[in-house]
């Protein structure tokens, strides 16, 4: 097979060299040796590290931290109510018994995955491309804005990257050995525990398939990897591997209005056509661009679109590694895109693990230029590290003594037994709980609709979180039961009105765009 590749120019190495024992001593010995590597890991480790306690846990981490309090049979059964899978709640409820819930431990799950998966995205290209695009593929992905920023938050999103790019490192492995079917059982064991960590999971798999296809039909020496039974067998284990879960998704699907009704999906605006350009800005600099100049805003996009042009139409290899790089980053976004306009999905961090993708790519395309264009690929090499220092630069800016913290312990030192204490909105509810240390049972206040319809989250999304006790349906109800602290917005319409005539405020704080408020009872006339 390998006397059928054509070599690029400027390739130093044979992609489908005999990789040797994937997980054994061979392969760890050389990638110790590899010098240049952990200058790119321990970057990524810096930029991911830096600032990692900086930003309040809000609300979806809130939603992270309850979710993981339950057994591990609880979490598949409440996990069977939310929006995404049980696994990495599984993984951050063993994390937390390890580690505990500090915020520097519980946001180290997702660092140490977004350094590993950087890891997994050179390794990937070096198997694809030459060392050099590897080396600007680490370089690029180290400082990836929208990774870096999953990567500091108790979600899952760092880890289905992680999984995504190993399972199609795997994918590559099993394609240059396909007798060895150990590639094959790595790849489904990946690609099972992805479906189990995010449902946008099944797009990398629809992406492989493609490419299978595309390296069947492709001029040339064609691979038959996708006729071969191993790969059907692979892909049916998938199945089997996750039809446990099945039932749960499907009765999920059942149940989309009620968690429409919840506010768990479908709060996402309107897709428009400048969607599209501005998730591209998003994943770079952390800013929609749409306050840019059009032809700044269309730019970086159409340039970027050129240099995957570049990667593809410049892949000389048997392979065609460059398409599946261009598959596994323009299909999911582009799929998503277009059923954004029936069901808005269009969320910059569901598409945080294809992103991964676009700086692979990008690298491949500037070693390609490098070869005949040095002077014009390092420019473009600069600009793209540029973009992203900006992107970097916007994720730090955070003020750590303006976040919602800084509430929540003010009320801890303020509290008096007997306290109540109130929020006005669910994800307040959530984050403000993984910060209460008063031992008060934290209530969310629900108040009915002008006709009367109640305002309770249903029991999927995240009311499958809470028990029913927590609600309060109204303050007319606290009357007369001492202190109480009203949690909310303070750059918004009043959501505690109208408060009870005997109260009367006492002290308030607020930071993070949330606002505490002490209320005491009025002294009575004599």
């Amino acid at each position: 097979m390998a006397a059928n590749r054509v070599t690029p120019v400027g390739d130093t190495q044979d992609p489908f060299a005999a990789p040797g024992s994937w997980f054994g001593t061979r392969w760890l010995v050389r990638w110790v040796k590899e010098h240049w590597l952990w200058p790119l890991l321990a970057l990524a480790a810096f930029v991911r590290f830096y600032d990692l306690t900086a930003a309040a846990i809000w609300g979806d981490e809130g939603s992270s931290l309850l979710l993981a309090r339950y057994s591990l049979s609880e979490i598949w059964k409440h996990a069977a109510f939310d929006v995404h899978p049980p696994l990495y709640f599984m993984l951050l409820h063993g994390w937390i018994e390890l580690f505990g819930d500090g915020i520097f431990a519980i946001r180290c799950l997702s660092a140490l995955a977004g350094i590993a998966a950087v890891g997994m995205g050179i390794w990937l290209v070096d198997r694809l491309a030459t060392r050099r695009a590897a080396f600007v593929a680490g370089l690029l992905l180290a400082l990836l804005p929208t990774a870096v920023r999953y990567s500091q938050e108790v979600r899952m999103y760092a880890l289905l990257g992680l999984l995504l790019i190993a399972a199609s490192v795997a994918l590559v492995y099993w394609i240059r050995r396909p007798q060895r079917h150990r590639y094959l059982v790595v790849y489904t064991l990946l690609m099972s525990a992805a479906l189990y960590t995010h449902y946008f999971a099944v797009l990398a798999a629809l992406c492989h398939w493609l490419y299978l296809i595309v390296i069947r039909v492709q001029r040339g020496y064609r691979f038959r990897h996708i006729q071969r039974w191993s790969w059907w067998l692979a892909n049916l284990a998938i199945v089997a591997l996750y039809l446990p879960w099945l039932p749960n998704l499907l009765d999920l699907m059942q149940h989309m209005e009620q968690l429409k009704a919840g506010g768990d999906v479908g709060w996402e605006p309107a897709v428009t056509l400048s969607s599209l350009p501005s998730m591209i800005w998003s994943w770079l600099i952390q800013d929609d661009g749409e306050s840019l100049p059009m032809l700044v805003f269309v730019a970086l996009p159409m340039a970027l679109l050129a240099l995957a042009v570049v990667a593809v139409m410049r892949d000389l290899s048997v392979s065609r590694g460059s398409v599946l790089l261009a598959l596994y980053t323009g299909l999911p976004l582009l799929l998503v895109f277009v059923v954004s306009f029936i069901s808005p999905v269009f969320i910059e961090r569901y598409l945080t693990a294809y992103a991964l993708g676009l700086p692979m790519l990008a690298a491949m395309a500037v070693d390609r230029l490098y070869s005949r264009a040095r002077l014009f690929a390092l420019a473009v090499l600069v600009s793209l590290i540029g973009v992203e220092l900006v992107g970097l630069s916007n994720n730090a800016n955070v003020d750590s003594n303006d976040q919602l913290d800084r509430v929540v312990n003010y009320v801890n030192q303020h509290f008096l037994p007997g306290d109540r204490i109130i929020t006005s909105d669910m994800l307040w509810y959530l984050s403000y709980v993984y910060y209460d240390r008063t031992g008060a049972q934290i209530r969310l206040y629900t108040p009915p609709t002008a006709d009367g319809q109640t305002t309770r989250p249903n029991e999927y999304g995240f009311g499958t979180l809470v028990n029913r006790n927590v609600y309060l349906d109204s303050l007319a109800e606290l009357q007369g039961q001492g202190r109480v602290w009203l949690i909310g917005t303070f750059d918004g319409p009043e959501e505690f009105s109208p408060l009870p005539a005997t109260w009367q405020p006492s002290a308030e704080i607020h930071a993070g765009g949330i606002k505490a408020r002490l209320f005491t009872p009025k002294p009575r006339a004599d």
